[in-house]
């Protein structure tokens, strides 16, 4: 049976990548919502299983002008979105700022975003930025650091006397910046994450290369938890870049809470269907 014309309204924006996106993207589905959903790669479009009320965009966004544009446009086609989600990567703070500053004024859909749980222990050695990197004894620490590829060459500087090991992304840009980090090639894993074999293979990375410390990111999840568990069972020292905190009015919630929010939305659009 087709939808009726009111029903375009059910439709919504999903900022996200490949950790908890795949999975919302599915559950809204399910409760009848019509997605496009942007990633920033057509690796990333590939976790994204295909369906008729899904539409893939793929590539950075441009900017709070650019954000402004698509949902002025979505609007004058008669298919506004009804909320903005940002599932985004909890260190991809540029994006939340700039959804944030595109969705200011009160006409514009709802922003929610998705934050993940903070993991913590007692033994945690938080940074509250890669420069406090600088203020920890690293001479002759074998340091592996897994923070992306863009803070290589910074954290490489702010360690100097570390011997340095990356686990990276297995593409060409990634690399480029590794080597330009002055990275010796047989101290590289690029490996792309995910898989049942990725613990097992990072374990015995970290017994080859005898690595004393592993720098990563509080970005919670699973990729935060693995490391938590590969540094406590190989004993290494585990360094956590502290989480950037969201912008101010952007509205943060859980998983449950943010499906059990927009399932709210969504009864309310329905209720103003004709014949409702």
């Amino acid at each position: 049976m087709h939808d009726p014309a009111g029903r375009q309204r059910l439709r919504l924006w999903l900022i996200a990548g490949t950790g908890e996106g795949p999975r919302l993207a599915s559950q809204l589905l399910e409760r009848g919502w019509r997605l496009e959903v942007s990633v920033v790669s057509e690796a990333a479009s590939l976790a994204y299983r295909a369906h008729r009320r899904q539409r893939l965009l793929v590539g950075a966004l441009a900017g709070s002008e650019a954000i402004r544009q698509r949902l002025a446009a979505a609007a004058l086609e008669g298919q506004p979105y009804a909320a903005v989600v940002d599932a985004s990567h909890p260190f991809a703070s540029q994006i939340s700022h700039q959804l944030t500053a595109a969705l200011q004024q009160k006409a514009q859909p709802l922003l929610l975003r998705l934050v993940r749980p903070l993991l913590s222990s007692p033994a945690d050695r938080l940074l509250v930025n890669l420069k406090a990197l600088a203020h920890h004894r690293l001479a002759g620490q074998r340091l592996l650091l897994a923070i992306g590829a863009r803070q290589l060459a910074e954290a490489v500087a702010l360690s100097p006397g570390a011997l340095h090991h990356a686990r990276l992304l297995p593409n060409p840009e990634a690399l480029q910046r590794a080597m330009a980090a002055g990275i010796a090639p047989q101290r590289l894993a690029p490996l792309r994450p995910g898989g049942s074999g990725e613990a097992a293979l990072l374990a015995a990375l970290l017994r080859r290369w005898r690595i004393d410390a592993i720098l990563c990111r509080q970005s919670g999840g699973i990729t935060e938890t693995l490391w938590r568990q590969l540094a406590a069972s190989q004993g290494c020292e585990l360094l956590l870049l502290q989480r950037p905190t969201d912008p101010a009015g952007m509205t943060g919630l859980a998983e449950a809470e943010l499906l059990a929010q927009l399932e709210q939305l969504r009864g309310q659009l329905l209720a103003q269907l004709p014949g409702a």
